[in-house]
């Protein structure tokens, strides 16, 4: 399976696109929208932003993704 690196995080709050290459060594828990200047942490279930805004999942997740909603990855 390959892993995709690559997500395009949406903000909720403006609706802002950008993608961005997600970390493969850590959960990414901060992000800051560059429009709105929101700063967006994961939903309550989620280990990062990618998995909450993100159009993939973290690479963590992606390769198990039974672990997926669990909090952590």
């Amino acid at each position: 399976m390959d892993i995709v690196l690559e997500s395009e995080l949406t903000c909720p709050h403006c609706g802002n696109k950008k993608t961005e290459i997600m970390p493969t060594n850590a959960c990414q828990w901060f992000y800051e929208c560059e429009k709105c200047h929101t700063l967006l942490k994961p939903k309550q279930g989620d280990c990062c932003v990618y998995c909450s805004y993100g159009t993939v999942p973290c690479p963590p997740i992606q390769k198990n993704p039974s672990e997926k909603g669990k909090g952590c990855c």
